[in-house]
């Protein structure tokens, strides 16, 4: 019996292990097919975050989604430490187009001093908004970082709403987290997005 025991444990190990590594070794490829390393970051984080749309629209690492359906702030979960904190970025690296990228990085959502992963409870530097990629720029690429940080801190970055585009172009969430001393991203995921319908009313949002 324990000789079925143990062979039967082993099975299920190895099973459970293929299931958790697979996206993992699909976001090391996605990422770098899709070139967000090095583009945005230099290492693959070791984790995807769990990223949710309206409707039940889960972002899937590489997957092309409309602005229409990214125009409201997602759910986004990770695994946390107790007491820990962490950051959150979404960020665009192909403004205003993944060829000629001058503005890079246009960051849509930057939340810091998050516990745990109660974002709700983080302090929002800057507050989302959806995809908006020009007309006739291809697809963009979205890419949502979390970095787990060394502890609460005090960030002196200027507060942005999501009325007002200035502020967010030529950003590095590389050089931020540097500044910070978050280290390598803990969790990432990422999807692509080209323009649709919907553009024009968030332009008119931000007051452009």
């Amino acid at each position: 019996m324990s000789v079925f025991f143990t062979a039967t444990t082993a099975v299920v190990s190895r099973v459970l292990t293929n299931i958790l590594t697979r996206p993992l070794s699909t976001m090391a490829h996605t990422l770098k097919i899709h070139e967000v390393v090095p583009d945005v970051i230099d290492e693959v984080p070791p984790a995807v975050v769990d990223v949710t749309y309206g409707n039940n629209l889960k972002v899937e690492i590489g997957k092309e989604l409309t602005p229409t359906q990214v125009k409201d702030k997602p759910e986004v979960k990770w695994n946390s430490e107790a007491g820990a904190f962490y950051t959150l970025c979404m960020t665009d690296p192909d403004a205003p187009s993944r060829k000629t990228p001058t503005f890079r990085e246009w960051h849509h959502w930057l939340v810091g001093n998050i516990p745990e992963n109660k974002i709700s409870e983080g302090e929002v530097l800057s507050d989302y908004v959806g995809s908006g990629p020009p007309k006739d720029t291809g697809l963009h690429r979205y890419v949502f970082l979390v970095y787990k940080q060394p502890g609460k801190l005090s960030f002196d970055e200027k507060r942005l709403t999501n009325r007002s585009g200035d502020g967010r172009g030529k950003f590095s969430i590389r050089k931020f987290a540097a500044k910070h001393q978050l280290g390598q991203p803990i969790a990432g995921n990422m999807y692509q997005a080209a323009w649709d319908d919907y553009v024009p009313i968030l332009y008119k949002q931000l007051g452009e």
